[in-house]
């Protein structure tokens, strides 16, 4: 194994763990050194035991480029291919009936990898496609995309989807719901992308009674197709969003907006108690990994498990169509 391969494969497992970002930065700093130096040179200074002197190779990533370049896997990255293992339980036939996933990120807003390492990550993970959905540019904090920029990444994933056919990067946005429930983006590019995933980013403590009108207008949006995260919640660190479960998934049920079973570990998002009340109104779902890196794309088993445990209909989950039946779904 490449010194730098098992550095990145290290990103990958830290990433999929959900691990602290600094160490995800140290050892991604590391596999990048690693590449810009080369193979030649890091063998000759191992030999010199002269590692360590390079700017972000230190004790723990030094010790995995020794071991790569003795032959051995590292046993850091042993560890994390054991520890890092997502289970699967009931979810098992939902998870292998997706045929892709309704919200990643990359680069271009505040993901972690280029478009192109996030789809050939989904192909290897057996996907058909991905739908790419960098945030629009309220969001500033992730460097949302202006029209400009979207247009610019438009020109990007088209180049891509002839690389990598028949595998197809869907275009899409996760626009922001304004607080008056208008969306962050301009009506032609919306109409434009082939998947809109809608969610609330900001105040998100707004009055119960104005926080659903605020969705509703937005899920009732003919440019709208999913209602991301829709709580807002982060276990442990934010709570719930309020809002009216009743009218919102009603207006989900009523205007065709699939509601997002967001499986990233921190949200969990809706608790299931809410999923059985859109369940109830017999809404569409999309379980989604909301990836903002290439490990999370492996985050799914999270989200079916949930759907299956309060009995949600595989033929109910918008991403086990075929990417065309999706695309035809999203803009009826």
């Amino acid at each position: 194994m490449r010194p730098a391969d098992a550095l990145d494969r290290i990103v990958y497992l830290l990433d999929r763990d959900l691990a602290e970002s600094t160490k995800v930065r140290a050892f991604a700093r590391a596999r990048d050194v690693v590449l810009e130096v080369g193979d030649d040179e890091i063998e000759r200074l191992h030999a010199a035991g002269k590692l360590t002197d390079l700017p972000g190779i230190g004790p723990s990533t030094g010790g995995v480029i020794a071991q790569a370049l003795s032959g051995e896997v590292p046993d850091y990255l042993a560890r994390l291919e054991d520890e890092t293992v997502i289970p699967l339980g009931d979810g098992g036939e939902m998870r292998a009936a997706l045929r892709g996933d309704c919200h990643t990120h990359s680069t271009w807003s505040d993901g972690g990898a280029p478009i192109e390492k996030m789809a050939r990550t989904a192909i290897a993970l057996g996907h058909d496609y991905m739908v790419l959905t960098d945030h629009s540019p309220r969001l500033t904090i992730a460097h949302g995309l202006n029209p400009k920029r979207l247009k610019e990444q438009l020109v990007e994933v088209e180049a891509l989807n002839v690389e990598l056919a028949p595998f197809r990067i869907l275009t899409g946005i996760e626009v922001d719901i304004l607080e008056d429930g208008a969306l962050d983006q301009t009506e032609e590019l919306l109409a434009h992308l082939d998947v809109v995933v809608a969610s609330v980013h900001s105040k998100l403590r707004m009055e119960r009674r104005e926080m659903t009108r605020r969705m509703v207008a937005a899920v009732a949006s003919p440019h709208v197709d999913i209602l991301g995260h829709c709580t807002g919640r982060l276990i442990g660190k934010r709570p719930e969003s309020q809002f009216d479960a009743d009218f919102v998934f009603a207006a989900c049920a009523q205007f065709g907006t699939a509601v997002e079973i967001n499986s990233r570990p921190e949200r969990l998002d809706p608790p299931r108690e809410l999923m059985q009340v859109a369940l109830d109104y017999d809404c569409w779902f999309s379980i989604d990994s909301d990836a903002h890196a290439t490990g999370q794309l492996e985050w799914q088993p999270h989200g079916c498990d949930r759907a299956a445990e309060v009995g949600v209909p595989i033929d109910k989950i918008i991403n086990t169509m075929p990417a065309d039946e999706l695309v035809a779904w999203a803009a009826a």
